[in-house]
């Protein structure tokens, strides 16, 4: 999707997927932004370079996609966007000030992170070690796993290389959002399931990729075959509207919350950037200790 701001897109764009490493998930995230942004500059303001676009044409566009029923959480998304750009414009002399400085992000009315008790966390856990065991079951049995015990993201997870395990110090080496490295402990427990997978995996297949996880074919998990087992397994757990790894994600940072784990810690675990992002957290622990005082103080 090309179009006559391309020229001042692209070397943003090249600069988010060669420097920053960006997903190319992210990368197109962006470019979709900018080019829609352009898109209405022109229609309704004219062709404009970077240095020429004012905050009043910004607010134009928000205002227009407000109309259109975008949510606030997307238009902050393109706020961000622009942000970004510009911030990248600034810093290489083609604007001499931020347009965005003046647009106030909307409100957003946070929903609290959807997970899975504890116990229902062990009952499914239970419930996959009992099942019999064809290639699929073992798949769904270690996502389940490695979601609940470590908090990666999907992405990570179906990325993540033998060679970024580490048994004998019982941790793994994660590589999240924009190539940022961090360590994740886990238990013995989960070593010795990784361990057996392992063995299985040699035994079944001659070749594979060198992956941790891998399909019936001996290739790669992909998102939509991970996601669907997961989705699976949540359905017969628990009732709960949403079902993807996602949620053992939130499961898993709610549960260290609930036990009196560090915010900071937390934060690093889930490879967060911000601590605004982990704070999400500390509701549903609140909403914990709510539940606590009603049924224990007796002036509840």
């Amino acid at each position: 999707m090309l179009n006559n701001n391309s020229e001042a897109i692209q070397p943003f764009i090249d600069y988010l997927k060669f420097e920053k490493r960006y997903s190319a998930h992210t990368v197109i995230s962006y470019q979709t932004d900018l080019f829609a942004f352009y898109s209405y500059l022109k229609d309704n303001f004219g062709d404009h370079e970077p240095g020429e676009i004012t905050s009043i044409f910004i607010r134009s566009w928000l205002a227009d996609l407000k109309d259109k029923g975008i949510t606030s959480k997307s238009i902050n998304r393109k706020i961000s966007t622009l942000r970004s750009f510009f911030k990248y414009n600034l810093k290489r002399g083609i604007i001499t000030a931020m347009p965005t400085s003046n647009v106030i992000a909307p409100k957003i009315n946070r929903r609290l992170p959807s997970f899975i008790k504890e116990s229902e966390v062990k009952q499914l856990l239970q419930t996959l070690n009992t099942s019999t065991e064809d290639w699929k079951t073992l798949n769904a049995k270690m996502l389940i796993s490695l979601f609940y015990a470590t908090g990666m993201r999907l992405s990570e997870l179906i990325n993540l290389k033998e060679k970024q395990i580490d048994t004998s110090r019982s941790q793994f080496r994660v590589l999240g959002k924009g190539n940022k490295e961090r360590f994740i402990p886990v238990s013995a427990e989960v070593i010795n399931e990784i361990g057996e997978y392992q063995q299985q995996k040699r035994k079944i297949f001659e070749k594979t990729d060198d992956v941790l996880l891998v399909t019936e074919k001996g290739k790669k998990l992909y998102p939509k075959y991970a996601w669907l087992l997961v989705n699976k397994c949540l359905s017969e757990a628990c009732t709960l509207d949403k079902k993807s790894p996602h949620v053992l994600r939130h499961s898993f940072a709610t549960h260290l919350m609930n036990n009196g784990a560090d915010l900071n810690a937390v934060k690093e675990l889930l490879g967060h950037s911000s601590l605004a992002a982990t704070q999400v957290y500390t509701h549903n622990t609140i909403e914990k200790l709510k539940d606590v005082y009603k049924k224990s103080h007796p002036k509840a």
